[in-house]
């Protein structure tokens, strides 16, 4: 199965004191071995900036040194930033996030059905999340 790979689900795993780290260590254990974990590179900057705000430079050098190895990386094209963007501005003040929405048409492009995410916009736009 290809699970896509969320900022949420990151922050989770390299943040002891996050609520969801158990659920998130738990769920990645079990699924690494025999599935393939897919992201791109819009989730690798909010996960870098994020982490580098929260914790420092050290957290992200933990992220892009264990945990990015184990992701499969596709770099967003202008096409689908112009459609993730043109989603956002269409969404009516929806609170979901550009990179989000790339998320999203990265998914229904490749027919990924399940999100390693704590963000339950996955699961309004018809995705599974990860259990």
């Amino acid at each position: 199965m290809v699970i896509l790979f969320d900022t949420s689900a990151a922050l989770a795993l390299l943040d002891a004191r996050d609520p969801n780290h158990p659920a998130a260590n738990d769920a990645f254990r079990r699924h690494i071995d025999s599935n393939r974990f897919v992201t791109h590179n819009y989730v690798l900057i909010e996960t870098a900036a994020l982490l580098q705000r929260r914790f420092g430079v050290r957290a992200v050098r933990a992220f892009v040194e264990r945990l990015q190895p184990l992701l499969e990386l596709t770099w967003v094209d202008r096409a689908r930033h112009e459609r993730a963007v043109a989603d956002l501005l269409g969404s009516r003040g929806r609170r979901t996030s550009l990179v989000d929405r790339v998320s999203f048409d990265l998914m229904r492009e490749d027919r990924i059905r399940t999100a390693f995410a704590f963000d339950h916009d996955f699961e309004r736009e018809g995705f599974t999340l990860l259990a």
